[in-house]
């Protein structure tokens, strides 16, 4: 493991200045841990990240380094958790130019938004964009149904003279549902909702989504053809790939029946499909190919937020408060128990006052794999790790997201960011009082059924729940996080931002504490 380490050069780390320092003192590592997640949150806020893309000139705007000309000809759609506040931004910068607009939101959001002061999110009174809301508890319901159509019906009006913008964000899918006839949305939503209880990835569910709808799969865009459409990603899907975020309605894509079939197969759901659903998934109609390749030549796609940016600015506010920041990975995947002993295992590592065992690091190495992490980063971060603790570095704040997986064998309540974190607590008994502290957070703010994001957890959490009489393995066995976090030292461990109107997945950080320097 040595010889893998020696290959990175230190980075040199940087004492705080004093101003840092004192900042420091005032603040608990709980309230800075709870500072780096909403820095994460921040960074990618809806208009934040439409203004930083959006720049207006005169009767022309660019986007993302593309230019495009304000004729009066501008059309607006919209789907997602954060597109209320991105179809605001877009209007301030380009609203004299638009004619109409018609956005998919969740349920409740603009009254939630009028609550907690985020008028800026809101579109004005006098705005030409509808708002229709839908997909309550994030499910397409028959609202998402309605809107869909409306903007089906929208892009199908549109000439080769029309500019459309497509704003999409996480939680699309459930806002733009419109399956191909015979489906039925609650045929469609019984699928999906096997597959996710299956443990099902995103990709995998958007898969099967894509093959089932109208719009999906660059189905949106071949109904606005001959159209200009310019698409605004704000991305909740691991590396960012566009057929996939909110399952690619912009971007076309050929659906292979095949690799649908080998998903439903995988989680023992073929023989269980309606007839309707086996009738669209045996169709062979291929597409007019010449239209299809003159339809993608007008599609201009492009990310303007993602986890990648959110850490990015996270690390930046841990180096404020006092820690180095490292980040570890932007896509983290697999199943939250091996997720949880990665972490573990990170913090065991750093923590040791001896040398480390080479089993350790041999571990991390094979997990490495199961959970989305390069051998790369993991040999970089251990060697980050290796010199703070050699060296009397300081405490070390190492950042990473992405979006693990839970297999829900209970019946209670809770999110993978609250089961994570109460798995994480386990993997980190025996550190000390003063040990690491994790944090695991939807930058949604919202955690499976409950009004949590995540939760906070530190190395004395397992103490605490014996005392208070809760068995963390009978509540994890029932999927039950968040009762155990609500009872829990009167629910202080849960991390409730609210409704924080964006959605780039999750945010994970291990803080360890300063080690002292190992002497020879």
């Amino acid at each position: 493991m040595a010889r893998i380490l020696a290959v990175f050069r230190p980075w040199p780390y940087l004492t705080p200045p004093s101003w840092r320092k004192s900042l420091q003192r005032k603040m608990s590592m709980d309230s800075r841990a709870r500072g780096v997640f909403s820095a994460a949150v921040e960074a990618v806020q809806p208009d934040t990240v439409v203004r930083q893309s959006m720049e207006r000139k005169g009767d022309s705007v660019t986007i993302s380094g593309q230019n495009y000309s304000l004729k009066h000809n501008l059309h607006l759609v919209g789907f997602g958790k954060a597109v209320l506040g991105m179809a605001a931004e877009a209007e301030r910068i380009i609203g004299d130019h638009l004619v109409k607009g018609v956005i998919s939101v969740p349920n409740g959001i603009q009254k939630t938004l009028q609550q907690h002061g985020k008028q800026h999110l809101l579109l004005k009174e006098s705005s030409c964009i509808k708002v229709m809301e839908g997909a309550k508890h994030n499910l397409p319901d028959v609202d998402a149904l309605n809107a869909a159509e409306e903007i089906r019906q929208l892009a199908t009006q549109l000439t080769e003279k029309d500019l459309l913008i497509v704003l999409i964000s996480g939680g699309g899918s459930a806002l733009l549902p419109a399956p191909i006839p015979p489906v039925s949305l609650q045929e469609k939503l019984d699928v999906t909702r096997k597959l996710a209880a299956a443990g099902a990835t995103i990709q995998e569910l958007n898969t099967v989504r894509r093959a089932l709808s109208v719009l999906k799969g660059g189905g949106l865009a071949r109904c606005a053809h001959p159209a200009q459409v310019i698409g605004l990603i704000l991305s909740d899907v691991i590396g960012d790939p566009l057929d996939l975020i909110a399952s690619g309605p912009t971007v076309m894509s050929e659906i292979m029946p095949e690799e649908v079939m080998s998903v439903l197969q995988h989680y023992k759901l073929l023989n269980s499909l309606p007839a309707s659903v086996k009738d669209v998934l045996g169709r062979h109609s291929p597409r007019d190919k010449e239209k299809e390749s003159d339809s993608s030549g007008r599609v201009f796609n492009t990310v303007i937020g993602s986890n990648s940016l959110a850490l990015k600015c996270a690390g930046r506010r841990a180096r404020e408060l006092g820690f180095r920041p490292v980040v570890l990975a932007p896509g983290v995947c697999g199943d939250v128990r091996s997720v949880a002993r990665l972490y573990g295992l990170l913090a065991r590592f750093a923590c040791s006052q001896e040398e480390p065992s080479p089993d350790i690091a041999t571990e991390v190495l094979t997990l490495g794999p199961e959970v989305g992490v390069e051998t790369w980063d993991l040999c970089r971060t251990m060697k980050v790790l290796d010199e703070g603790r050699t060296e009397g570095w300081g405490a070390t704040c190492i950042l990473a997201g992405g979006e693990p997986t839970v297999e829900l064998l209970g019946m209670g309540r809770g999110g993978r960011n609250q089961e994570l974190a109460l798995r994480v607590a386990l993997e980190l008994r025996g550190l000390g009082p003063n040990g690491p502290m994790f944090l695991s957070g939807g930058t949604d703010g919202q955690d499976g059924p409950t009004d949590a994001a995540g939760a906070v957890i530190d190395t004395g959490l397992y103490e605490r729940a014996q005392a208070q009489g809760l068995d963390i393995e009978n509540f994890l066995s029932n999927n039950d996080s968040y009762t155990f976090f609500t009872h829990l030292s009167a629910g202080s461990h849960l991390l409730m931002p609210g409704l924080t109107c964006t959605n780039v997945m999750d945010v994970h950080a291990l803080f360890i504490p300063p080690i002292p320097i190992r002497r020879p």
